[in-house]
């Protein structure tokens, strides 16, 4: 089977235990497929074994056309530095320019990218990257060794603020001291003052990341870490230059990339475009990969109304959208247009702040979650589109899942729960973005909280004004996109002291049985350690997260190519349209 690998070395131990496991019931296709792929299993060969067809057999379609546009309704936001990213439509901005070193596909597999191959071994403590020969900067330098460096270098740097990068690669990182910096603090008059301040730095662990060669990193973990190349798929993960620092490290300003597209201007709230790479791209000749066929993307931002989508595809100024909204299916399905949709673990979260009070008392956080019934803001919420979740941000089509028993709904035991804590009294305000998504999931769980006997107030916001402060309300809504392992859902943001973590969790235990879960490849294993994960993460009343959700994108038929992916990446380099 060395011909099935990306490396041309023999199946990775593990694969035979999760293919067993797939065919005795415990993990299902999408399980295998990503667990089998993240460890060196080429895509066709992983599919073969299910008795599948080959990646991208069931929407293959001809590329028939060369040149055009492709016009896409999505939200544009201020964009600035890859590893800060913490919206899935920044990273789709920049995507055609910056590019990763692993893919994550619309079939549930990790592919080779800028990352020609990779090579782990049996404990999960060393990974060896083998290099895209021939991917050429847009500058006309070559891709290299030092640039993979550099990136693993500044994703190191965990004392920048909104720098998720560290979260992902927490093992490889080390304190290197400390250093001034001015912050702005907010006065209770509303005031804003700046202060000087000092914060511990981080950075690389010496050691730990090393080119070998022009085309070959190795990296050495100090502790196993399974989830190392799932992760080097997530869209902050995205590769710039190594001059991207001293150019200013913002990609609107020096838009120096590998990909096949060149950024041509971002306008906050309005536009976003890219135009074809001259003198070619690296993927071009290799098939299955390229030829890129588009000369220019467009992404508009049409606000968060999907009344506003409606109407630009009735009047043709756009070609397909970021996702329709459950209300708006039946509408794009009767202007005849295409939909393509996915099964996903995305999600929405509607969490507390645990350090923001009345939020910091257990009791009033467990009588939020009795006051809910999932099952009905699923139905109310999302119209039914996906499966109940269970409070604790892992579900089924996670491979190391652990099923706990089922939740009940209970106003009585709320309202007693929440008299008991001396906040009887207290209006809760529920803070959502204006989109249909969340503003619908909110009001259905404010009525049921309302029923149970609670003071709810409702604000929503504009996503503007929404998404520049996400992290610091003290009881709103987040959309969550998938990863492929639980495993990591838990490391992003559950996980103490971390960007990503709105919650503001922190539980020893929960470290450090989440360390334990990294190392574990079996996830029949895992899944023990998994069972107690969910049941801190659920017990701690941090999260209402009602449902998995079913994702769904329109487009005309002049589109070709183009699917849902499951974590709404736009990956373009195959898509055409008919003139």
């Amino acid at each position: 089977m060395v011909h099935d690998t990306i490396n041309g070395k023999p199946v990775h131990g593990t694969v035979p235990q999760l293919l067993a496991a797939h065919r005795a019931g415990r993990i299902d296709r999408r399980e295998f497929l990503a667990m089998a792929t993240a460890l060196g299993l080429k895509a066709s060969a992983a599919l073969g074994l299910l008795g599948l067809a080959r990646p991208g057999a069931a929407h293959a379609e001809p590329a028939e056309a060369t040149g055009g546009t492709l016009r896409i309704a999505m939200a544009v936001m201020p964009i600035t530095d890859p590893r800060l990213f913490d919206w899935s439509q920044m990273a789709n901005v920049v995507r055609g320019t910056l590019e990763p070193l692993v893919r994550f596909t619309a079939d549930f597999t990790f592919i080779p990218w800028l990352a020609e191959s990779w090579e782990v071994n049996d404990a999960a403590t060393e990974y060896v990257l083998r290099l895209r020969r021939g991917a050429v900067w847009s500058n006309g330098e070559p891709f290299t060794a030092e640039d993979v460096v550099h990136n693993f270098t500044r994703w190191a740097e965990a004392h920048v603020p909104g720098n998720s990068m560290a979260t992902r690669i927490a093992a490889l990182t080390e304190a290197t001291g400390t250093e001034t910096y001015v912050a702005e603090v907010r006065r209770r008059d509303g005031s804003v003052v700046q202060e000087e301040r000092s914060r511990e730095t981080f950075g690389l662990r010496p050691g730990t990341v090393e080119a070998l060669d022009d085309h070959t990193v190795k990296v050495v973990l100090p502790a196993s870490d399974i989830s190392f190349i799932p992760n080097l798929c997530d869209y902050p993960a995205l590769i710039v230059h190594r001059g991207f620092d001293a150019a200013g490290a913002d990609v609107t300003k020096a838009p120096v990339g590998t990909g096949p597209w060149t950024l041509e201007g971002v306008e906050p709230g309005v536009r976003a475009s890219l135009v074809r790479r001259p003198g070619g791209w690296w993927g071009d000749s290799i098939p299955g990969v390229g030829p890129v066929r588009l000369d220019r993307i467009e992404y508009l931002d049409l606000g968060t109304d999907p009344e506003a989508a409606a109407a630009a595809f009735e009047d043709d100024e756009i070609d397909t959208s970021y996702e329709t909204p459950p209300g708006f299916i039946d509408i794009l399905d009767g202007l005849g247009l295409k939909k393509s949709e996915a099964l996903t673990a995305n999600t929405v979260t509607v969490r507390m702040n645990v350090t923001k009070p009345p939020y910091d008392v257990l009791e009033v956080r467990r009588a939020v979650q009795l006051a809910i019934d999932n099952a009905v803001v699923l139905d109310l919420g999302y119209q039914g589109l996906g499966t109940v979740a269970e409070n604790h941000h892992v579900g089924p089509m996670h491979p190391e899942y652990a099923a706990l028993p089922p939740l009940t709904r209970d106003p009585d035991a709320a309202r007693t729960l929440l008299e008991a804590s001396g906040h009887a009294g207290f209006e809760f305000e529920i803070i959502s973005l204006d989109d249909d998504l969340v503003r619908e999931t909110c009001d259905v769980m404010a009525a049921q909280m309302r029923d149970a006997g609670f003071r709810v107030k409702r604000t929503v916001l504009p996503g503007n004004t929404y998404w520049a402060n996400w992290r610091e309300y003290p009881f709103s809504a987040t959309e969550w996109n998938m990863r492929p392992l639980g495993v990591q859902v838990y490391a992003l943001a559950y996980r103490t002291g971390v960007p990503w973590n709105e919650t503001g969790f922190s539980n020893p235990e929960f470290d450090r049985l989440l360390d334990k879960a990294l190392a574990i490849y079996d996830p029949d294993v895992r899944r023990e350690t998994m069972r107690t994960l969910q049941s801190i993460v659920q017990s701690s009343g941090i999260i209402i997260q009602p449902y998995w959700r079913k994702t769904f994108r329109h487009m005309t038929h002049r589109v070709h190519g183009l699917v849902m992916h499951p974590a709404f990446e736009m990956q373009l380099e195959r898509v055409w349209v008919e003139g």
